[in-house]
């Protein structure tokens, strides 16, 4: 089993997958979450071929473009990495931080909760994806796909979402600011994702006061 090599067949594997996605979980998507997975695993102690595959491979099949199947993404990524000769303990840990990366998942409690600092580490990089500039275009850019309006005064964000509530949410596109990526600051697992956060976090903010000034008329 050479790494390397492996890492560069995920690479053009999810390449190839992701061929026409949409544009928030697209490639580059991926590719940023795999930077940020190794910035932040440089502080970290974790398996690197660990939280590289998991990085690499998280988002191979979003139940989002999926008619909602969550177990498709795990196989998929199972199959990959069984096809590759990685060894069967790294598969069965890459596949579970497949299976509880995600900020949905959060929203109810789980009967076998699975842990591991490389879940810590891969969860903070997909989750600084999803703040800061970066973060607000892929909002916005989501939003559009799905149709949904901007913001509507009259849509209050419900802050005490299930994770089916959540799925199935049709809500303007300013209220996942507050249903999701304003949390996600003070849900950081590492103090790298911490600090990083914390700057985005302001930018989205600022973004949110210009928006409103902008859209009530003000100066």
């Amino acid at each position: 089993m050479n790494p390397e090599k492996i890492i560069e067949n995920t690479i053009a594997f999810v390449k190839e997958e992701l061929k026409g996605a949409e544009g928030g979980h697209d490639w580059f998507h991926i590719e940023r979450v795999f930077k940020n997975t190794l910035l932040i695993a440089k502080e970290e102690q974790v398996d690197l071929f660990v939280v590289s595959l998991a990085a690499l491979l998280h988002d191979i099949a979003d139940p989002k473009f999926n008619n909602g199947n969550e177990k498709l993404g795990p196989k998929k990524a199972k199959d990959f990495l069984i096809a590759q000769k990685v060894s069967k303990e790294i598969g069965i840990h890459v596949v579970n931080i497949i299976k509880h990366l995600s900020f949905k998942n959060s929203l109810e409690e789980e009967k076998d909760k699975f842990t591991s600092k490389e879940l810590e580490v891969v969860q903070d990089a997909d989750r600084l994806d999803a703040i800061g500039a970066i973060g607000i275009a892929r909002c916005f850019n989501y939003g559009g796909f799905k149709n949904r309006a901007l913001y509507d005064p009259e849509v209050l964000p419900n802050l005490n979402m299930t994770k089916e509530e959540y799925k199935n949410s049709n809500a303007p596109t300013i209220n996942h600011f507050y249903e999701k990526l304003f949390l996600l600051k003070d849900k950081m697992n590492t103090e790298t994702g911490k600090k990083i956060a914390e700057s985005r976090h302001q930018f989205m903010e600022l973004y949110l006061k210009q928006f409103y000034d902008e859209w009530n008329g003000k100066l």
